[in-house]
């Protein structure tokens, strides 16, 4: 199915309609409770808010055909962005509001949808009821894949929308169009692959910020990511949601957020294998399985006694996987008399084994075996 794309720049705003599929992922949650505190407290915000709710940001919002999954990611350079823009329910859609932000948005335009209203038509009867909506930036997409967008008018700097297949994406105060079109770009080719869909949302929005992004400097830098799965059994949480991350301040937050995401899910490089248990092991042992070093012609069970167990054959098939590649001779008693340690797998070796299974033609498989057991449910 071709994508349909729409385009604005500052000076206008446009409504966009799309038909198109939806998004997959996996499942987190960041939560805070403070207990004990006085009746009277209040809500803490950033003093950066203390002049009004901005989030003036680039933002992805999507869905996934395959799995229903409806999500949001954005970044800004304002403390806390997870707080205001992204809202998501499951079963129905998402929504993006920034700019000189509306929170209010976000409910009213999912509660539209949930009833039946069509996303053009229910963002034009809340544009025209709201006196400040040439300040305003909108995107939203329902479950089916319709979507529309709403751009104000910003003569400072570059803002504007695009939509494509099972996605909207929109910033403002951007260093230029290339942003949302590196968003666009990284989310389209991920179409249809075994991947989940804030795995997918991260890379979008990833691709957008190494190009510039928001082109305010000197400022802290905020990321979330939002996803809801309305299948049973996908989430611990009524609401649906099985994605919350939420990086209020750090200095690269888009990178804290992958970095966050990929811990969480324990996916294969988030950590340095030596000689250890879990999840990551397991993917090691079908990657090396599939490339004919460990367990030649057997078949590899998540349900396998041994399946996370980092043991001497997977070791073995390590080594001989490195040797393969001429990543140097195994030391079999560690770091003493040179060489790597025995079983080291680090980055560079998880990129190996990946551009093997690619050369193999058997890197697309592997992903749709993994995706499960790199689901997260808390």
């Amino acid at each position: 199915m071709r994508a349909e794309h729409s385009l604005t720049s500052s000076g206008f705003s446009m409504f966009a309609l799309a038909r198109r599929p939806i998004v997959r992922l996996l499942s987190f949650a960041f939560t805070m409770a403070v207990v004990g505190a006085p009746r009277t407290a209040q809500a803490q915000e950033p003093y950066e808010w203390r002049d009004g709710l901005v989030f003036h940001t680039f933002s992805i919002a999507a869905v996934d055909p395959r799995t229903g999954e409806v999500g949001v990611a954005v970044t800004t350079r304002v403390p806390c962005v997870g707080n205001g823009v992204p809202w998501v329910r499951k079963g129905v859609g998402a929504v993006a509001t920034q700019a000189n932000t509306r929170t209010e948005y976000g409910t009213e335009l999912l509660d539209a949808l949930a009833r039946g209203e069509a996303p053009d038509a229910a963002l034009k009867r809340l544009l025209a009821a709201d006196t400040g909506f040439q300040s305003r930036q909108v995107g939203v997409i329902a479950a089916d894949g319709r979507s529309a967008q709403h751009t104000g008018t910003n003569p400072s700097a570059w803002a504007g929308h695009r939509a494509g297949r099972n996605y909207v994406t929109q910033g403002n105060i951007l260093v230029g169009a290339e942003v949302i079109a590196a968003v666009a770009k990284s989310f389209e080719a991920s179409e249809g692959t075994p991947r989940h869909l804030a795995d997918r949302l991260i890379d979008a929005l990833d691709a957008g910020y190494v190009l510039g992004g928001d082109k305010r400097h000197g400022l802290r830098t905020s990321a979330a990511v939002v996803v809801a799965d309305a299948r049973p059994g996908m989430s611990r949480r009524a609401d649906g949601q099985t994605v919350n991350i939420s990086v209020c301040e750090h200095a690269e937050p888009v990178s804290e957020m992958r970095r966050v995401y990929n811990a969480i899910s324990q996916t294969l490089g988030y950590r340095t294998l030596q000689q250890y248990a879990g999840g990551d092991i397991y993917q090691l042992k079908v990657m090396l399985n599939a490339l004919g070093f460990y367990k030649k012609g057997e078949p590899v069970s998540a349900t396998d006694t041994d399946a996370t167990l980092y043991t001497a054959d997977a070791v073995s098939a390590v080594n001989e996987f490195r040797r393969s590649e001429n990543m140097g001779t195994p030391n079999v008693r560690g770091y003493q008399g040179g060489g790597s340690p025995a079983g080291l797998v680090d980055i560079e070796t998880v990129a190996r084994l990946w551009a093997a299974l690619e050369r193999a033609g058997k890197a697309a498989a592997v992903r749709q075996q993994l995706l499960d057991v790199t689901m997260v449910r808390r």
